[in-house]
C-alpha cells in the first residue's frame, strides 16, 4: 500500500502508525530487530521537561473489552531525550519521527516546543494535552478549548514544525476543543487519547493503582474514538489521527470513513507485535468494502 499521504504535514507512506506510549522503539529493534513495527511514523512517548518516575505500581489492569494503565509518563527528560534517545531513534527508525510532548503549565510546552526546533529529526510535535493518569496539567488543560486555544498557539510561535493535539474523549463535547486547537494553529488532532477510569483492590479497598485513576484503552474505547472523529470532523478541517481500540483493518476502515486521514495502533500490539503491518496490509481490501462516498477522506 502506498497512499502518498501527507497527515498534518508528516509525509507517510501508507495512514497506519503506533499511538504514543505504546511501542518502545529502542526496546523493539534490540528484541525483535524491527524498532517500527511497520508504522508509516514513529510517534514516541510523552516527553516532559524534568525527569520522572512516574506512577508507583501497580500501574496496569485488565477489564472486559481492554486495559487499564496508570503509568503516570515517566522519562529521562527533555535534555536527556534529546541527547541521549533522539540520535538512537534517528538513526534505526526509517520513518518520520513525531515527539510527544506533556506538560503541567502551558510554560512546559512552550519551553520543550522551543528546544525540539533544533533537533532536525524530528517531524512533528504533538502536544498531548489529554492524559489522565497524572495528578494535574495535560487533561486539566484539555478540558478547556480557551486554554487548548492558547497552549497550541504559544507553541506554534516557537516551532515551525506541524502540531499534532492530542484530545481527550472523557469531556462533555470534543467539538469546541477541536476548533480551539485548530484556530492555535494544531496540522492535526490526534483522537483520542485513554478514557478516564480505574479499578478497584477487592482485598484492601481503594484504587488499585498507585497513582489513583487511569486510562482505559483497547476495544472498550472504539465507540468513543469514533464519535469523537465524527465529531471533530464536522467541527474543522485540519487532519485527524483516529486511534482507540484499533485491533485489525476494519476498526482502522471505520476512523478512516468517519474521516480521519490515519490511524494509530497502540495496545493491539501489546498482545501482537504484528498488528500494525496486519492492520496495514488489510486496510485496502476493508476499505473497498465501504460506500465508495466514504474512501476519499483516506486521501484527502
Amino acid at each position: 500500500m502506498s497512499h502518498g499521504l501527507v497527515v498534518g504535514g508528516v509525509p507517510l507512506a501508507h495512514p497506519v502508525l503506533n499511538a504514543s506510549g505504546t511501542l518502545d522503539a529502542l526496546a523493539a529493534h534490540a528484541i525483535l530487530g524491527d524498532a517500527t513495527l511497520g508504522a508509516a511514523a514513529h510517534v514516541t512517548k510523552t516527553i516532559t521537561l524534568e525527569p520522572r518516575a512516574g506512577n508507583p505500581p501497580p500501574r496496569i489492569a485488565e477489564t472486559a473489552g481492554g486495559m487499564l494503565n496508570s503509568i503516570g509518563l515517566p522519562g529521562p527528560g527533555l535534555a536527556r531525550f534529546r541527547a541521549e534517545v533522539l540520535p538512537r531513534l534517528a538513526a534505526l527508525c526509517d520513518v518520520p519521527l513525531v515527539v510527544s510532548v506533556g506538560g503541567f503549565r502551558p510554560d512546559d510546552y512552550a519551553e520543550a516546543v522551543a528546544a525540539l526546533e533544533a533537533d532536525a529529526a524530528v517531524a512533528a510535535i504533538e502536544l498531548n494535552l489529554s492524559c489522565p493518569n497524572v495528578e494535574s496539567g495535560c487533561s486539566s488543560i484539555g478540558a478547556d478549548a480557551a486554554e487548548i486555544g492558547a497552549v497550541t498557539a504559544r507553541c506554534a510561535d516557537v516551532t515551525t514544525r506541524p502540531l499534532w493535539v492530542k484530545l481527550s474523549p472523557s469531556v462533555a463535547d470534543v467539538a469546541p476543543l477541536a476548533r480551539a486547537a485548530a484556530a492555535g494553529g494544531a496540522a492535526a488532532l490526534t483522537l483520542t487519547n485513554t478514557a478516564r477510569g480505574t479499578a478497584l483492590d477487592r482485598v484492601r479497598g481503594g484504587s488499585l493503582f498507585g497513582g489513583g485513576g487511569g486510562g482505559l484503552s483497547g476495544p472498550a474505547l472504539r465507540p468513543l474514538a469514533l464519535h469523537a472523529v465524527l465529531a471533530a470532523r464536522a467541527a474543522v478541517g485540519i487532519d485527524i489521527v483516529g486511534l482507540g481500540g484499533v485491533e485489525d483493518a476494519e476498526d482502522a476502515a471505520d476512523l478512516l470513513s468517519a474521516g480521519a486521514q490515519a490511524v494509530a495502533v497502540g495496545t493491539a500490539t501489546f498482545r501482537d507485535p504484528a498488528a500494525i503491518r496486519h492492520i496495514r496490509d488489510g486496510l485496502d481490501a476493508a476499505l473497498a468494502r465501504r460506500p465508495p462516498a466514504t474512501i476519499p477522506t483516506v486521501v484527502g
